[in-house]
């Protein structure tokens, strides 16, 4: 099979599974984001990946070619680490050109390279200016331009955008992007955070405890979770218990909801409504009657915060839809069927 392969693939640290049988396909050219919380075993994936730690078990293969004992320098993998690991004693141009030297390129050639990758990521002039002279942004870039440099079969990025301030985390989240549709370089970025995946890419890899919980499209993801630790981690959810009576019809909180049903045989399950599906309006038959909590106008969205039940609900609504309400009104909340998601616990 083309692109990257990982077949069963375990590390094991003493008795700990760090990873355990994880098996995913990367066409070629996708944009790959490996995301979960801290200790899921993501990065741990990334570096086996990378050459960087040997599995205990499974194997990792590249166009079919099993790979998974071949030397890191071999794999003609580049990588950007969470630190940038940049030569802070080199210019930006021998920074970006020293994989070329090793090999044995000419200075010409180095330098050609070089130019040609600053521009690429809109450094142009930048080759002689000293490391330390630069910006966060500046330095994700030429660390960035020096993992190109040998046109690598796969790029792989560890956290890096974690160490920039949020408006500039964000305008490089669309650059690399719009950088790797440019190459059609297969691409996997480790992140936790969930707005920086479904900004770049093609295919979202989410894990916890060590496995893959869910590998599919950011929308996919989002609007289709598989269970409720994706449907928790991605966004923002509200995971209600929905009831099964003998009518098969599906209630939540008390209150039926029409065209909801629960999966053969199941008394109760866990249901994942995002708060922008949730409406709101004066308590009516058929809605779940709430008392508003709190309101946060956030300007461009504004979130209400109901208590229904002994379970909060979280609406948000943007300006132009707002439901004019306030701390200690009653409301009735509607539930959409088609917004409502069943999801394993």
């Amino acid at each position: 099979m083309s692109g990257l392969a990982i077949k069963s693939v375990t590390k094991q640290f003493g008795d700990f599974k760090a990873v355990d049988s994880v098996n995913l396909s990367v066409p070629h050219g996708t944009f790959v984001c490996l995301l979960g919380p801290s200790g899921c075993g993501k990065t741990t994936l990334l570096r086996m990946i990378a050459g960087l730690e040997e599995p205990s078990a499974g194997e990792i293969a590249i166009d079919g070619e099993d790979i998974t004992k071949t030397p890191t320098h071999k794999r003609n993998f580049g990588m950007v680490f969470q630190s940038l690991a940049l030569f802070p004693h080199l210019s930006v141009g021998d920074n970006i050109s020293y994989a070329l030297r090793i090999r044995g390129s000419s200075k010409d050639q180095q330098k050609a390279r070089a130019d040609e990758l600053l521009k690429l990521v809109h450094l142009p002039g930048f080759a002689d200016r000293p490391v330390a002279k630069l910006s966060g942004g500046q330095r994700q870039r030429v660390a960035i331009a020096r993992a190109l440099a040998l046109s690598p079969k796969l790029f792989l990025l560890d956290e890096p955008m974690s160490a920039l301030d949020a408006k500039l985390r964000e305008s490089m989240q669309v650059e690399l992007r719009q950088l790797q549709q440019r190459l059609g370089i297969t691409t996997i970025v480790v992140t936790h955070d969930q707005r920086e995946a479904m900004t770049m890419a093609d295919l979202v890899v989410v894990m916890g405890q060590g496995k893959i919980r869910q590998a599919a499209a950011p929308i996919d993801i989002y609007r289709k979770p598989a269970d409720a630790f994706v449907a928790d981690f991605i966004g923002s959810t509200n995971l209600l218990e929905a009831s099964a009576d003998g009518a098969g019809r599906a209630s939540i909180l008390g209150t039926v909801i029409p065209g909801l049903s629960l999966p053969a045989g199941a008394a109760k399950s866990s249901v994942s409504v995002r708060p922008e599906d949730v409406h709101l309006g004066p308590p009516s038959a058929g809605a779940i009657d709430g008392t508003v909590t709190f309101v946060r106008d956030l300007g461009a969205t504004i979130e209400t915060y109901i208590e229904a039940g002994g379970a909060t609900i979280v609406a948000v609504t943007t300006p132009r839809e707002r439901v004019d309400v306030a701390t200690g009104a009653k409301v009735g909340v509607t539930l959409p069927p088609q917004a409502c998601v069943v999801v394993k616990s």
